[in-house]
């Protein structure tokens, strides 16, 4: 009998303006492994989980920011390496016109 092949669920876009962070760390699970810290964020009212490295985010409350997240048992939480400032083109392109005149 055949078995059905593991499907991996899709990552869901978003973004939106970061309301709070709270961390939580230093976390060891087994001996040699490097320590990482869990940043719960707040997005347009929903809880996010963000595993780092690093204690302190680049992020400022009130950031515009962009993100992959997945859904599991314990909630949402934000794939490695894929937050980031959402850079808005129009916003971009007059900081360029007034750094430039």
């Amino acid at each position: 009998m055949a078995r059905k092949p593991y499907v991996k669920a899709k990552a869901i876009q978003g973004r939106g303006y970061l309301k709070s962070v709270t961390t939580d760390g230093p976390h060891v699970e087994w001996l040699g492994m490097p320590e990482y810290y869990i940043h719960t964020l707040v997005i347009e009212e929903q809880e996010y989980a963000y595993f780092s490295a690093d204690k302190e985010l680049e992020f400022e409350v009130g950031a515009y920011v962009c993100f992959r997240c997945r859904e599991s048992k314990k909630g949402f939480y934000i794939e490695k390496r894929s937050l980031g400032v959402a850079i808005d083109p129009a916003e971009y392109m007059r900081q360029l016109e007034l750094g430039g005149g």
